[in-house]
């Protein structure tokens, strides 16, 4: 062989490995748990969430977490209309989002932990409670 063929086979052997890269990427996208759906929109309305999260402060409405073997336990101060995200930073796939009511007189949000992994969850709730007044509490929890 002479160096003619080698530079040949060399730069085509980079082509395959760039060809690679790139399929590799377009497998990955959508799947990156770093980044977050509309965060251009979410920016545009940090106020809100600044103002539901300083709620929570000043009205002294921190839920009370609870961790069992079988059960996530989020109990607030009053019934409310909540949605809850558990977002898991190793993998999107494990995210969970629940919209509803507080249930009983305890203002109890009960989350099956069956499916849940162990590890480090973002934990994301928003609520509004009878008086519309919204609020918004962010925590890391471990499993």
């Amino acid at each position: 062989m002479n160096w003619g063929t080698k530079i040949i086979m060399g730069m085509f052997a980079f082509m395959l490995f760039i060809v690679a890269m790139v399929i590799y990427m377009f497998h990955m996208h959508g799947r990156d748990a770093l980044i977050e759906e509309n965060y251009y929109e979410k920016g545009i309305n940090y106020n809100a969430e600044y103002d539901a999260r300083q709620n929570v402060l000043q009205d002294d409405a921190k839920p009370r977490i609870t961790i069992t073997n079988t059960q996530l336990v989020i109990q607030l101060k009053d019934s409310a209309q909540y949605e809850l995200i558990l977002m898991r930073p190793a993998n999107s796939n494990d995210d969970i989002k629940r919209e509803g009511y507080t249930t009983g007189p305890s203002n109890l949000i009960l989350v099956d932990r069956a499916k849940m992994v162990n590890g480090m969850w973002f934990l994301n709730l928003s609520w509004r409670n009878h008086a519309g007044k919204k609020y918004m509490f962010k925590n890391n929890i471990t499993l």
